[in-house]
């Protein structure tokens, strides 16, 4: 056991020495088959096709002279080799990451591709029109949009701004909380006649997701004893759902309180949802189109901030 350790240990440090003679992306390759394993998988983040990952990965090991992976059936799994390796690549991505980072950040052209990561919802239903707004004042920035409710990453260059609705957004990210969006109780109009008339709520039911707040706001709402019909993570499917008849459902102000059929469950109360941030990472908050479109959008939204926090509601 004693020499089989020493021989690991032996193809670990020769692996260390090799692989610093490596470009980057062999190691953007390795990077992407450990943390999918998968060849496949990998080859879907990388954007580029299966074979190209499988060529890559066996043209890396030949050149290292070590098996980085085990082949199961279950997937590609790490030898010993392939995790010594593993420690060294994250750092060299962190390091270059960073690198990029700080150039990008030094970047004082209103000029380039910017990438903004914002919830779906938001998009949609309030910012496109100053989104568009911002594009024609700034012809020379190239903006790319993820519509997404997943953190993004902004130290991994995932996006270079973020709009998101967060208590607590992470500490590597700078910027500003800009104001907080509020959510109410919403049913459609053939269900609001029934509760103002007093009459038996027979088959109401909460159209539901998973996040924590929800089940405390049930609790909340006056109605904690009806039954959770079916649940719908996206708030633009939910919305629909209570538009289409399925219950009563927890939406935010600024998408439901504009469309003519829904209604908030009386008395109408609002509570803060979460806070609005305009982020990016502290070594890109020097450059000029990330200022420019920051301060740009924080005004957006402080422009519609009524809508978000509920103080536009017909009753």
């Amino acid at each position: 056991m004693g020499h089989l350790n020493s021989v690991i240990l032996e193809i670990c440090n020769q692996v260390v020495q090799k692989q610093t003679m490596t470009n980057w992306d062999d190691h953007r390759f390795f990077l992407a088959i450990a943390r999918e394993c998968s060849v496949r998988r990998a080859a879907k983040s990388l954007g580029v096709s299966h074979s190209t990952v499988l060529r890559r990965i066996t043209a890396f090991e030949d050149d290292l002279g070590v098996r980085l992976f085990e082949r199961l059936p279950t997937g590609y799994f790490t030898t010993a080799a392939g995790e010594e390796l593993l420690q060294s690549a994250q750092r060299i991505e962190e390091e270059a990451m960073a690198a990029g980072r700080r150039v990008a950040g030094r970047d004082n052209l209103l000029s380039g591709k910017l990438r903004v990561s914002l919830p779906g919802a938001l998009a949609t239903h309030l910012l496109m029109p100053d989104l568009v707004a911002f594009e024609r004042e700034n012809p020379e920035i190239t903006l790319e949009f993820e519509l997404t409710y997943i953190i993004s990453d902004l130290a991994k260059r995932e996006a270079d701004v973020a709009i998101r609705l967060s208590n607590d957004p992470p500490g590597d990210l700078v910027g500003r909380r800009v104001l907080h969006m509020s959510s109410a109780t919403y049913v459609s109009r053939q269900w609001l006649e029934k509760i103002g008339e007093g009459r038996a709520l027979h088959g109401l039911k909460w159209v539901g997701f998973s996040a924590v707040e929800s089940s405390q706001w049930q609790e909340d709402s006056g109605f904690a004893d009806l039954p959770m019909g079916i649940s719908i993570e996206d708030p633009v499917a939910r919305m629909e759902a209570v538009r289409a008849g399925a219950g009563m459902a927890i939406l935010p102000c600024f998408m439901a309180d504009g469309q003519r059929d829904l209604h908030r469950v009386p008395p109408g109360t609002v509570q803060p949802h979460k806070d609005v941030w305009v982020l990016t990472h502290k070594d890109l908050r020097n450059a000029a189109r990330i200022r420019k479109f920051t301060d740009f959008m924080a005004e957006a939204l402080r422009k519609n901030r009524n809508l978000l926090e509920g103080k536009c509601w017909r009753q």
